[in-house]
């Protein structure tokens, strides 16, 4: 938890989405990337975050993710971003892929036998 938090800067699947303390409430669905808040005391901090959801209410932002990894250099959470999450992302839809042709292979089956 941070306070004092000056500005976020996250990546969305429709780019990079900024927050600033007095813009309005919302909801962003977070893309695997690099995530940067600023504070008075801390400078820029940069974080790699897996898809997430981050949620701005009033003065106070939260942001929930499935992994993170804090660092101080960029270029290794950037690799740490490719390497690590947009790989298992990969993963996960070539898993997708096969459960839903499976999943449509069952039903057609089904529609067949149910006809005979």
């Amino acid at each position: 938890e941070k306070t004092g938090v000056l500005r976020i800067v996250s990546e969305t699947h429709a780019g990079s989405f900024g927050l600033l303390p007095h813009r309005r409430d919302c909801v962003a669905a977070l893309a695997p990337g690099i995530l940067v808040y600023e504070t008075a005391s801390d400078g820029e901090v940069f974080v790699a975050v897996d898809g997430g959801v981050l949620v701005k209410t009033g003065p106070d932002v939260l942001v929930s993710v499935r992994r993170a990894m804090g660092g101080a250099n960029l270029a290794q959470l950037r690799q740490a971003v490719e390497q690590e999450f947009l790989a298992l992302d990969a993963h996960e839809q070539n898993v997708r892929s096969v459960l839903a042709k499976l999943e449509s292979g069952f039903l057609r089956r089904f529609a067949t036998f149910q006809h005979d």
